[in-house]
């Protein structure tokens, strides 16, 4: 099963850029995808998502989101069906989970030191814990052939 064509409706295509770079983004991870050894379950949902979007009558912002979730969906679906991931995936993943736990780490330096003040101290701890995870992840995905050549903005 080939992935089906985005159509997207022509009353969109004299919009805005921002809209048009979505669409173009979107049809490059098609593109993209095509190219690899997809199972017929994951082409189906795929096909399926993109179907969704080629049925909508949505313009401008509200149309630049559902492209957005929908994009992200099949990212999604293709991390967990095959493993497949896009330049920087795991960093983008990774570095606002590292926010968090720098912020649990900054609350327990402020209430260890009596100064709450401190909290902040722990941002820069978890971006950074965040970011190194990620990019060593993405490391790991390009050199076991993982890593899509597209990166998603």
């Amino acid at each position: 099963m080939e992935l089906i064509q985005l159509t997207v409706n022509p009353e969109t295509q004299n919009t805005s850029i921002k809209v048009q770079d979505a669409i173009v983004q979107l049809q490059s991870l098609i593109d993209i995808l095509r190219e690899k050894n997809l199972d017929s379950e994951s082409r189906l949902k795929i096909n399926a998502e993109i179907e969704e979007i080629n049925n909508s009558a949505l313009v401008e912002n509200p149309l630049i989101r559902f492209i957005k979730n929908k994009q992200s969906s099949i990212i999604r679906l293709v991390e967990k069906e095959s493993k497949l991931v896009p330049i920087n995936y795991y960093r983008n993943l990774w570095i606002p989970l590292g926010l968090s736990m720098g912020i649990s780490i900054g609350v327990a330096i402020g209430l260890s030191v009596g100064n709450l003040g401190l909290m902040a101290v722990g941002l820069p701890i978890g971006i950074g814990i965040g970011s190194a995870l990620g990019v060593s992840m993405d490391k790991k995905a390009e050199k076991e052939g993982r890593q899509l050549p597209i990166e998603i903005k």
